[in-house]
């Protein structure tokens, strides 16, 4: 199991956008990734069943959906090499926390996930 901290990701609302009728990752997005990249130092990905908990600590007030704040980290995650995909997800689960300035992601993963808790 590891424990990361991320930074607070934008919403999927904001990760993708149409080109030409293609959907693409937008400018945000791509910072995002690289900076969880930077963050991660996961060498070999984890390629078992995975749990994965995230504790999201928003950078203010404001109402938010966390459903869409999953996606962005999952992406970024997979591509930091800390799994080879993120289908291998059997049990997901967020927790509001509370503010802290900038914002930040907790996150979980547990490698070798059977279904028992």
């Amino acid at each position: 199991m590891i424990y990361l901290t991320i930074p607070w990701p934008p919403s999927i609302n904001r990760y993708y956008r149409a080109v030409k009728g293609r959907s693409i990752l937008s400018q945000e997005a791509r910072e995002y990734r690289a900076a969880v990249v930077e963050l991660v130092n996961q060498a070999i990905p984890f390629t078992d069943r995975l749990k994965v908990v995230m504790h999201a600590f928003p950078p203010d007030r404001r109402k938010r959906d966390l459903d869409n704040l999953i996606k962005s980290v999952q992406d970024s995650l997979q591509h930091a090499g800390v799994y080879v995909d993120d289908s291998q997800i059997d049990h997901l689960s967020i927790h509001r926390c509370c503010v802290v300035k900038g914002g930040k992601m907790l996150v979980e993963v547990w490698n070798g996930y059977t279904g028992h808790d």
